[in-house]
């Protein structure tokens, strides 16, 4: 028994070498024992490696997954929060009972098909898994395009289903924790204004000083439904959408792992005309969408500090109606790096955000307060431990649960 688990020590060990001196055979007996020498009695093993086969000159896969846990704690104005004879505030919602839940926040299989000679031009597909409003677990399309590298000056461009402008940077810039948290410009109980991909074409420019993406896309997102609810096309209009960020040190930020420091500021936004009359020619709650935000972003090795504020309007002409994205507000998120290599992170951020009304008497506020903490356990794995509070006013038949949420979450990437 020695012999052959020695042997197969052998074996591997020589395999390994292998992989670089192909002209190795090697030789087993009736024994199991393995040999680099031929003898009477031995007989060759053959090695065989799976193959994957492909027109592209490169493939390279990825993954990301958020696996979470979260209790929510609901204080929807009830002075005891699960009785439900109690009254609650005015405005709101009159029962929620607690509720807790293990989750797949997200599970990204991703492919890039190197397809050109240009090694920085390439098809990327990436596959997401969410619950769905059944509670099944399903797949959907994320992202699908096809990115040509330097089509103009230090520019390129996605084609297809491609990134939004605003998302993706502030997500490897100035908040790297997506995975308990979406962005302000996305994020439910903030401005909710739009999400991170769209079917359409984005032009990326990137200098040392200065990079832009500006693009023309159906608007309204890649999850997103493109008819009313009287089954009409939500008109012929498209989304305009921009981003423009000045790097006044001269460096590129994406330092999630806390070696760089780097100071932007940018300008995004989006124009989205989407409005035209219906079949029965009646122009129903459409809404002609225009945002803008300011955003900057300092950070170095040991801290992180950035803040934004956002604008939007609806410019429909309807007297009667006021898109629910209308509003404004600001975001300030901070994170402070401890460990020798930077391993141990303190996190917060607050959320405030205003939506307009037809009324301006009746018009609420709504706030979002994270504080929590993470370990990098090694360059795959991050653990999260968070509490998010909620805490909107009162009104307007507002549908909104105060409360607080604690979670803990398992970031999973390679």
């Amino acid at each position: 028994m020695k012999k052959i688990i020695l042997s197969a020590l052998a074996t591997l060990t020589l395999g390994t070498v292998g992989a670089t001196a192909g002209d190795i055979k090697l030789y087993t007996d009736a024994n199991g024992q393995v040999f680099t020498t031929e003898a009477e009695g031995r007989t060759e093993l053959k090695k065989s490696s799976p193959t994957l086969a492909s027109h592209a000159s490169k493939l390279k896969f990825s993954g990301l997954t958020y696996i979470g846990y979260t209790f929510n704690d609901y204080k929807s104005g009830l002075t005891s929060y699960n009785d439900p004879s109690d009254t609650p505030d005015a405005g709101l919602i009159a029962h929620k009972y607690d509720e807790s839940n293990f989750e797949i926040r997200r599970a990204y299989f991703q492919l890039k098909a190197y397809l050109l000679d240009d090694p920085k031009s390439y098809y990327r597909v990436t596959l997401d898994a969410h619950q769905n409003a059944e509670d099944d677990m399903v797949v959907r399309m994320k992202y699908a395009y096809l990115y040509l590298n330097n089509i103009l000056l230090a520019t390129g461009v996605e084609l297809g289903l491609v990134h939004r402008p605003w998302h993706d940077y502030e997500e490897h810039n100035a908040w790297y924790f997506r995975d308990i948290a979406k962005v302000m410009v996305e994020a439910s109980n903030s401005a909710h204004l739009s999400n991170s991909a769209d079917f359409g074409f984005n032009f990326k420019t990137k200098t040392q000083y200065f990079d832009s993406e500006i693009g023309i896309f159906n608007g309204e997102g890649y999850h997103s439904d493109m008819n009313d609810d009287a089954g009409d096309s939500a008109g012929t209009g498209m989304s305009a959408e921009w981003r423009a960020t000045a790097h006044i040190l001269g460096v590129n930020g994406k330092d999630k792992q806390g070696t760089k420091t780097y100071f932007d500021a940018s300008f995004f936004g989006q124009y989205n005309v989407k409005h035209t009359a219906s079949a029965d020619g009646i122009v129903g709650n459409y809404d002609d969408l225009v945002f803008a935000g300011l955003h900057t972003v300092y950070n170095q090795p040991s801290f992180l500090i950035s803040a934004q504020y956002i604008l939007s309007d609806d410019t429909a002409d309807n007297s009667s109606y006021v898109s629910a994205q209308a509003g404004s507000g600001y975001s300030v998120n901070s994170e402070y790096r401890l460990g020798a290599e930077k391993e141990y992170r303190l996190l917060g951020r607050y959320d405030s955000w205003t939506n307009n009304e037809l009324d301006s008497s009746t018009e609420t506020d709504q706030s979002t307060y994270i504080l929590g903490a993470a370990w990098d356990q090694n360059h795959n794995i991050q653990w999260v431990a968070n509490a998010t509070i909620t805490d909107n006013d009162a009104g307007n038949g507002r549908e909104k649960y105060n409360g607080v949420a604690y979670m803990l979450t398992a970031q999973l990437e390679f």
